[in-house]
């Protein structure tokens, strides 16, 4: 196996070119969880893996219930399928609130806060009430807890990971937040090990070529539960070497032969880049800082053949959307021409005609 291979297995394996998804609640189910930080970027990253979803289909199926968004792996936010919250809530709790217990102390909230603060939240909610986040915090503030210093966006993911409320749809662009039992009552509940292998063959199957520490990086699992499900997983996978390093992902990797230049423009945020922990096959080195802020904060991409060649952004307005890119590397004329396609499904996404500078 090759760098320009692992490049090329992910992007299909992904659904990012070849073997693309009708339903977008279907793609979020192939990756297991979709990063969700940034809600315009989750909501492409799920539309470029469709075949032609636009940004309306994705709201609706987010309002249709199909699609979940809450914090989940790593603490972060994230998009999941419905039938599988519950069990990867139950599999990764124990180790996110360990996690969070110190930031908890800082700011004095314990256990009883959190209990009132869940009371309160479930009032709030019943009844199928989606409430948006200012109006959260002030009934929150009304029974006497405190929401100043981060204390309310503690107790929200606090609540969240205990199951009790995850995110609705949006209310013009303010997000809001509904009890989770109403907005999805059923849900699968599996085993310990049950929990660990299902995680970790969503991961590999849609992610490989991958690592056991890009797996480990991605699920947020402590490094004893994370080889538990590899090896829980592995007889649903294939090894494949490379400078020593061993990388798993799914039997069949027939591509076919269409070899025809691939140019897309992910999100900012995509699990294409943010899934793994050693992305060098995607990116040179040299341009990490580049494509990733000092605080965190993950760039939209220009990838051609699998390698992320640069950034871009955009300006929206009423009429259209101007995309603006910014190289790592000089373009051949049909890689440049190439982009005018990529923007206009973008466009054709948001409903918009393209400008492209």
């Amino acid at each position: 196996m090759t760098v320009p291979e692992i490049a090329r297995q992910r992007l299909h394996n992904q659904r990012i070119t070849q073997g693309k998804i009708s339903r977008p609640g279907e793609v979020v189910a192939w990756l297991g969880a979709m990063q969700a930080q940034d809600y315009p970027s989750a909501r492409w990253a799920v539309g470029i893996r469709t075949e032609e979803a636009t940004q309306a289909d994705i709201e609706q199926a987010i309002a249709g219930r199909d699609i979940l968004r809450t914090w989940l792996l790593r603490g972060t936010l994230h998009l999941v399928p419905p039938g599988d919250i519950r069990w990867v809530l139950e599999l990764l709790r124990p180790r996110l609130i360990s996690q969070g217990a110190r930031r908890n102390q800082q700011l004095e909230l314990d256990a009883a806060t959190f209990s009132k603060g869940y009371q309160v939240l479930t009032q709030a909610l019943q009844g199928g009430r989606r409430v948006i986040r200012n109006e959260i915090m002030g009934s929150l503030e009304k029974a006497g807890i405190s929401t100043a210093g981060q204390r309310g966006y503690h107790i929200l993911q606090r609540a969240a990971l205990e199951g009790v409320i995850c995110f609705g749809p949006n209310q013009g662009k303010q997000p809001t937040f509904v009890l989770l039992d109403e907005w999805s009552p059923k849900g699968r509940r599996l085993e310990h090990d049950e929990a660990l292998a299902e995680l970790a063959a969503r991961y590999f199957l849609s992610h490989g070529p991958a690592t056991l520490a890009d797996f480990t990086w991605w699920s947020g699992l402590g490094a004893v539960d994370a080889r538990v499900a590899l090896e829980l997983a592995k007889a649903q996978l294939v090894q494949e070497s490379m400078g020593g390093q061993a990388y798993w992902l799914r039997p069949d990797q027939a591509m076919g032969h269409d070899h025809s230049l691939s140019v897309r423009l992910l999100p900012a945020f995509d699990e294409y880049y943010l899934g793994y922990t050693e992305r060098s096959a995607v990116l040179d080195p040299r341009f990490d800082r580049q494509l990733v802020s000092s605080n965190g904060v993950f760039r939209p991409m220009l990838v051609i053949d699998g390698q992320v060649v640069g950034m871009w952004k955009q300006e929206l307005s009423k009429r259209s959307v101007t995309i603006t890119i910014k190289l790592f590397k000089s373009l051949s004329r049909e890689e440049q021409q190439a982009i005018v396609p990529a923007a206009e499904r973008y466009g054709a996404f948001l409903g918009l005609p393209v400008i492209l500078e």
